[in-house]
Formats: C-alpha cells, sequence, structure tokens
C-alpha cells in the first residue's frame, strides 16, 4: 500500500509539464520513490537533496525567516527543486528550461503539501 502511493506521488509529480525527473526523498536522505530520465548515483542524489533542503531551513531560521520549504538550483538550461513534503518526506525535481518555472513549482508545491497531509 506505500509502495503505491509513493508511486502514485511520483507519478502525479512527474506529469507536471518540464519535470524530467524527480524524487520522494525521505528527510534523512533515502530515495522512497523515483523517476529519473538519467543514470546517477541515487543514494548520493538523495543525501544531497536532504541535505541541501535542512542547510537551507538552518540558515533561514538563522536569520529569522519563519517558513523556507523550498530550494530551487538554476542552471543554464533546468533547475533543481527541492521541496519540503510535511514532517517526513521532501520532493526533488529537475526542470527542464525556465519558462515553465513557476507554474512548475506551484504544481509541485500542491503535490508536496498532499504527501504532507497523507503520509
Amino acid at each position: 500500500m506505500l509502495k503505491d502511493k509513493i508511486a502514485a506521488f511520483v507519478e502525479k509529480i512527474r506529469a507536471v509539464e518540464g519535470v524530467t525527473a524527480c524524487a520522494l526523498v525521505s528527510r534523512d536522505g533515502i530515495i522512497a520513490g523515483k523517476y529519473f530520465d538519467r543514470d546517477l548515483n541515487e543514494p548520493w542524489f538523495g543525501a544531497l537533496a536532504a541535505t541541501i533542503l535542512a542547510s537551507a531551513e538552518s540558515a533561514g531560521t538563522l536569520i529569522g525567516m519563519k517558513s523556507l520549504g523550498t530550494v530551487s538550483i538554476f542552471g543554464a538550461d533546468s533547475s533543481i527543486l527541492i521541496m519540503g513534503a510535511g514532517d517526513h518526506f521532501l520532493v526533488a525535481a529537475l526542470i527542464k528550461g525556465d519558462a515553465q518555472q513557476k507554474d512548475a513549482c506551484l504544481r509541485i508545491h500542491a503535490v508536496a503539501a498532499e504527501i504532507g497531509l497523507v503520509m
């Protein structure tokens, strides 16, 4: 049942226009579900995603930000979006191009909020 829920959430994220790869990752860096369009070191990617989000949240706390649940890393032709999904998970997504960046972020945020409620 849990595997089915995770797979369904990965498909919802993957369906967002512009998303070329994504993962549902535990807050301690373990990949629970994924879709990658390329070969990569998955354990390392999960650990890095969790570390990046935790570091950003810590930095936000230091400067008094009330809520910091999303980190975007921009490249020349794509970006990585790492977003908290409740207390136990985060979403990491690779988004191609920048034309739909804001729309993709909003749609992924909606899925992340649902994950936070369900899991």
